[in-house]
């Protein structure tokens, strides 16, 4: 593979398999590269699929549909999306059956606490959260960590809509859409605006050459694809990566226990009961519930651990949680790997999507997943002498990326205060990896985790931080102070800037004004949506 000549720039990429992580790669690439390289997407043909939902985070407008210059309410109105403001986290301190944690949804009940996208103030270079804990510490008060901290805890509350009727943005936010309609969107995008070629075919067989490189791929209808890079988007599979390539996966189910899913898409009256604009996450005896939102209907999947529950048993708590009937309902049954490959990029083939990583959708981290490894491949993108400089780069970026994260979410089970089944129990047992020990340790000693992120126009002009620094010091402690984890005492160095601490407590009352003004003058979730939607 190695070039000859002065001309060694990669002429083809192929990419196996369509689906949202295909046709994000083929639209990313397309538009990177400037119609420099001849892209092929090569998809099985369609199997019928569950529009059970999608969650996102806030990056992905800025990172890739801003970048490829579609306009958001454009891909909003094509993919049935709404709005995410926060993940909910239900049930998780309590114990209890899976319909306690819905009745507690629904009516807004004591066991929840929300993981907000909005940005946490600081004040001395300090985040809020510090002085806030100071002040519970020593009894002055009792409110909560995000309602007292964020703008948005009541907003969401009350189902308002994170934009107003003019579009202008009033918080940050990101979305929940139908990923079919979002792959199926982008197949028509790339096709149709960046001359990617669609292939509607099955593979059969690999071939190599002798230093093991990829060079074209068999189909069952007789083609010979052939190219200089090859990307698997082939799911959990594996096809390239794993199968072709050898590469082993790392199972890392001694972190994270669920191993399994039952999902599917629930009819709502959102008339009645309005449009939530938050993710719900519902603590339930063998794992946890997702609940995406939609215009007419919500995505829902319960992830288990099959060490734990049954598929029948899953399928039947599952179906108690939304009184659903289990004859009429139809499911979508899904057993996964946990994990990532130990190296995302060999020779000349690069993994995206659940072919490269995959972890449990708690903090929804799929579509960021991808995002990232396509933004990654594009800055690493090779020549055909594939520089193992590059691979290995990008290579380390996936990894810090995916343990970074799968480390945080398995926090979430193993400090959750839920101990009232086995599974529960089972996560307490788990050991947690070195660095979130390390993270664990500067919280309770009240230090910050991460350098916050205090200025909305700073944060989006740092185009990298987006996917190095994710997880910020405002994640973490509103998932540890969520769930009851707090620092043995406030930060040392308050005691010294008793200034500091006089001067941040007007910015207590400043979050109160902004939570007021943004309930009286934001529209509902439902209004906005409708208006948005064209279903005035």
């Amino acid at each position: 593979m190695t070039a000859t000549g002065t001309d060694a720039r990669i002429r083809k990429v192929v990419i196996l398999g369509g689906g949202t992580a295909g046709w994000m790669t083929a639209s990313y690439l397309g538009k990177a590269l400037q119609g420099t390289v001849d892209i092929t997407v090569l998809e099985a043909p369609a199997i019928p699929r569950i529009g059970v939902g999608e969650a996102t985070v806030p990056n992905l407008h800025r990172a890739f549909f801003d970048f490829l210059g579609i306009n958001e309410d454009e891909w909003m109105r094509e993919c049935n999306a709404s709005f995410k403001m926060a993940v909910r986290f239900v049930n998780w301190r309590t114990g209890g059956e899976g319909e306690a944690g819905a009745r507690e949804l629904e009516a807004g009940g004591p066991d929840h606490f929300y993981h907000p996208f909005g940005l946490l103030p600081d004040y001395d270079q300090t985040p809020l959260s510090h002085y806030w804990f100071k002040r519970k510490h020593e009894g002055l008060t009792t409110e909560p960590f995000d309602y007292a901290c964020f703008r948005e805890p009541p907003v969401m509350d009350a189902l308002k809509s994170p934009r107003w009727m003019d579009g202008r943005p009033a918080t940050r936010y990101a979305w929940h859409f139908d990923a079919a309609l979002v792959a199926d969107f982008l197949r028509r995008f790339a096709t149709e605006k960046l001359g990617v070629h669609h292939i509607q075919d099955e593979m059969t067989e690999v071939e190599k050459d002798e230093r093991g490189f990829v060079t074209a791929l068999h189909t069952k209808e007789g083609r010979t694809l052939d190219a200089d890079l090859f990307v698997d988007c082939s799911g959990f599979r594996g096809l390239l990566i794993n199968q072709a390539m050898g590469e082993p996966f790392i199972d890392m189910s001694d972190h994270l226990l669920c191993d399994s899913a039952v999902a599917t898409a629930v009819p709502h009256d959102d008339a009645a009961n309005g449009i939530e604009p938050y993710t719900s996450a519902i603590a339930m005896k063998s794992g946890w519930t997702w609940k995406i939102p939609m215009l007419g209907r919500f995505g829902t999947g319960y992830v288990y651990s099959s060490k734990f529950a049954t598929q029948d048993e899953a399928t039947e708590e599952f179906c108690k949680l939304w009184n659903l009937d289990p004859e009429t309902t139809k499911f979508n049954h899904v057993r996964f790997r946990v994990g990532r490959n130990e190296r995302a990029w060999v020779k000349n083939v690069v993994s995206i999507g659940l072919s490269s990583a995959f972890l449990e959708p708690l903090e929804s981290t799929g579509i960021y997943f991808i995002t990232a490894a396509i933004y990654q491949l594009a800055k690493h993108f090779p020549d055909r002498n594939f520089t193992p400089a590059l691979t290995d780069a990008f290579n380390r970026e996936i990894e810090v990326m995916f343990d970074d994260t799968r480390d945080f979410i398995q926090a979430h089970f193993y400090y959750a205060p839920r101990n009232d089944t086995p599974f529960w129990q089972a996560n307490k047992e788990l050991t947690l990896p070195k660095n979130i020990q390390e993270k664990i340790s500067a919280y309770k000693a009240g230090l910050p985790i991460n350098s916050p992120i205090t200025d909305e126009s700073t944060y989006y002009g740092n185009f990298e931080a987006e996917f190095r620094n994710f997880w910020t010091n405002g994640s973490y402690y509103c998932i540890f102070a969520g769930l009851g984890l707090e620092p043995d005492a406030p930060l040392p160095s308050l005691a010294h800037k008793p200034e500091s601490v006089a001067g941040a407590e007007p910015l207590f009352n400043t979050v109160k004004r902004q939570q007021q003004n943004l309930l009286e003058t934001l529209p509902s979730t439902y209004d906005y949506l409708r208006q948005l939607h064209g279903k005035q």
